[in-house]
């Protein structure tokens, strides 16, 4: 628990520098610029063809009327944009992760190895391309799961827990992946893995419920969704720093308790290790 504090602390402490913040630009400026564009051109199109839809389907065209006399017009001319939203939002959330997994953890690696653990080998674990495979796969099971437990978000308080949990699950999966890539050895990062499993899980669910507050500024008022392309780019901006937050957090854990396994198995190999053996003495016991 204390390095998992120390870790903490020290990642918050990190994400003011300068240097992490001019390492998010880059993400912010690709997933954020992404954003407005596709925002600016497919917004009103993509709202017009779920409005559509779900008046050419008939139960849920009885069901709109009923909210119409029960709520009124209002309510209706909110469920297509909230849709459109709803299913923006996982994408914007992975991109910015995997942008974040791509672009900046081996900076902030670097960055924290340089100051902290300068003298921690590098043993290559896994080269960039195995990195990318990995979060790519590790992805695709969290949409997979995100689509399995969409009917049960209809229950109240549901899609405030279950979401982050699959986004918590996803950033463990990923991060502590990419953070060890450089320094731990495959079966290094398995050991440790195993061995921190639970701290490094913990680091992940909060994180993963870090990120669903951008989603809260949806929720401020109806008036948002006029501006749903700006804000789209807003939410990148702070699902960034969350995701860089979660970087920092897992390296600055997970370097730590790297140097400390490897100091264990010197001392087991020192301790374990026989004396010397002495050399054979001559029959008079002088002579070489």
């Amino acid at each position: 628990m204390k390095l998992l504090l120390d870790s903490f602390w020290r990642a918050a402490a990190y994400l003011l520098m300068p240097r992490v913040i001019g390492l998010s630009l880059l993400p912010l400026l690709i997933a954020g610029g992404l954003a407005l564009v596709l925002g600016y051109f497919f917004w009103e199109a993509a709202v017009a063809a779920v409005r559509a839809t779900l008046e050419s389907w008939s139960l849920v065209e009885s069901m709109l009327k009923w909210l119409d006399g029960s709520l009124g017009p209002t309510f209706r001319a909110m469920i297509a944009p909230l849709i459109v939203v709803a299913l923006a939002a996982p994408v914007v959330v992975v991109l910015s992760l995997l942008l974040v997994a791509w672009l900046m953890t081996p900076a902030i690696v670097s960055l924290v190895a340089e100051r902290r653990f300068a003298n921690l080998e590098r043993k290559h674990g896994a080269p960039f391309w195995v990195s990318a495979l990995w979060s790519l796969g590790v992805t695709l099971l969290a949409l997979v799961g995100l689509f399995v437990t969409m009917p049960l978000w209809l229950i109240p308080g549901v899609v405030l827990v279950v979401p982050p949990l699959i986004w918590g699950w996803l950033t463990t999966r990923v991060m502590s992946f990419d953070v060890l890539a450089e320094h731990a050895s495959r079966d290094e990062r398995r050991l440790l893995v195993a061995t921190h499993g639970w701290q490094l899980l913990l680091i992940g669910i909060v994180t993963g419920f870090l990120g669903a507050a951008p989603s809260l500024i949806w929720a401020v008022s109806a008036a948002t969704l006029i501006f749903a392309p700006i804000l789209m780019a807003v939410s990148v901006w702070l699902y960034t720093l969350v995701f860089a937050f979660a970087a920092l957090w897992f390296t600055h854990y997970a370097l730590a308790a790297l140097a400390a396994q490897r100091a264990v198995v010197v001392t087991e190999v020192v301790v374990e290790a026989p004396p010397p053996a002495l050399p054979p003495s001559s029959p008079e016991g002088l002579l070489p």
